[in-house]
């Protein structure tokens, strides 16, 4: 290892690597070592995604092959162990990060835009992705390179830095936007970890009036207690005529859809006004209609976006250590790592109220 690792370190660590599909295996397998520009991070809480459901069950492209594979981008630790060069992190940092290090030589990464990188999977030409194309943090340490570690401060739990990643995804998708949303109407559309995240990033950004729609009544009340103002519960109410009567017909600035789902669509389509702004966060794995006719004839625009580009992580570590945004609520149930088949299942089925399952690599 580096020069700059403490002596007291294993050489060997727990880690859960996908097999095949749908098929993981607890493995001890060496630590990993840092290069000259990377810090090994001890990963106190990695945050179970629905994209690592994704992953299990079918390979992103770019993703590493079976028997590489190890999950989880979401996470937060100590850096335990520094690269040759580094110099901006010390040995016991506590930190959250970002899982995307883009190759720095196409004209994507050169804007800014790492989350697309046109090198993306192509290791060889230096992109990273942890948890998905290079190693995640289902695993008691990982490397990650300086350009994708935050300081955070004493104030902020490892479990809640574990999820300021969602915070990034929104702001970038906020960004997208075009950034303003101070005196804004919001919707967002589902209250899983994004939609609420979206929620208390609104909010902390000066929103008017956020609204927030779910069919399940126990992530409405979660939304209630991160501060969103009107939730709507869409099983007992019409989200859409709530907004419009809330509203005076005229419907809201911004909709945040996070469901992926037709109905949410739908509804983002229809209860934005004139000139407003849809914000696709949640990534539907279907194909989905749109009526492009309200679209044109009122003006509106569509926006995709993926990830946590243009450094958005540490805008969202800066929401959270000034205590802007609540993610406290989001982090429902905690497992240690040899339990990962049990958090997995929680979280798939939602039980007892499931938002985020946290594992603890280290217990």
């Amino acid at each position: 290892m580096s020069s700059k690792t403490p002596p007291n370190l294993p050489s060997a660590m727990k880690a859960v690597v996908l097999m095949g599909p749908n098929r993981l295996e607890m493995q001890h397998i060496p630590i990993p070592i840092p290069g000259p520009t990377d810090v090994l991070i001890r990963v106190e809480s990695c945050a179970i995604c629905r994209s690592d459901l994704g992953m299990m069950e079918k390979p992103f492209p770019g993703q590493s092959p079976y028997g590489q594979t190890i999950l989880g981008h979401e996470y937060a630790g100590t850096v335990v162990a520094l690269g040759d060069t580094v110099d901006e992190f010390e040995i016991g940092d506590r930190v959250a990060v970002e899982a995307h290090l883009g190759c720095g030589r196409c004209r994507n990464c050169r804007l800014g835009d790492y989350t697309s990188c046109l090198n993306y999977g192509n290791r060889t030409k230096g992109h990273r992705c942890n948890g998905h194309v290079t190693p995640g943090a289902y695993a008691q340490y990982v490397v990650n390179h300086i350009n994708t570690v935050y300081k955070i401060p004493d104030s902020v739990s490892f479990d809640e830095a574990s999820l300021v990643t969602n915070v990034g995804c929104v702001l970038y998708g906020i960004e997208n936007l075009g950034g303003y949303i101070v005196g804004e109407r919001v919707l967002v559309v589902g209250a899983g970890p994004l939609g609420l995240a979206a929620a208390s990033a609104a909010n902390a950004l000066g929103a008017d009036k956020v609204y927030l729609s779910d069919v399940l009544a126990d992530r409405l009340e979660v939304g209630k207690k991160i501060g969103v103002q009107r939730t709507i519960n869409a099983v007992a109410e019409d989200p859409l005529k709530v907004i419009l009567d809330d509203t005076q017909g005229l419907g809201v600035n911004y909709a945040i859809e996070s469901s992926g789902t037709q109905a949410g669509l739908d509804l983002a389509v229809n209860a934005t006004c004139r000139n407003g702004k849809i914000l696709m966060l949640a990534i539907p794995h279907q194909p989905l209609k749109v009526d492009l006719e309200n679209l044109s004839l009122n003006d509106k625009d569509i926006i995709t976006n993926r990830g946590e580009s243009r450094a958005n992580v540490a805008r969202a570590v800066s929401l959270l250590a000034n205590g802007l945004v609540n993610l406290k609520p989001l982090a429902t149930h905690r497992f240690p790592l040899d339990d990962y088949e049990t958090a997995l299942s929680v979280f798939r089925e939602r039980k007892e109220g499931a938002i985020k399952v946290i594992l603890h690599p280290q217990e």
